[in-house]
């Protein structure tokens, strides 16, 4: 956690600027739509399957 803060707080306008700049000229405009659609849908996945890490959970503590 401390570190992500630091980490934030170095960065200013320009650092942001020149990342987003860099990641166009790697990725294109083209592919980031399809790498963020990715990411998201990575991220939903991730979400889903720990809610039903606790549903499970939660049976096994109630049948105990």
């Amino acid at each position: 956690m401390i570190a992500q803060t630091i980490l934030l707080g170095m960065l200013g306008p320009w650092q942001i600027v020149l990342i987003v700049v860099v990641v166009l000229l790697l990725f294109g405009g083209k592919k980031i739509p399809e790498l963020m659609r990715g990411l998201g849908s990575g991220i939903k996945e991730f979400k889903d399957a720990s809610k039903e890490d606790e549903k499970i959970e939660e049976g096994k503590e109630s049948k105990s």
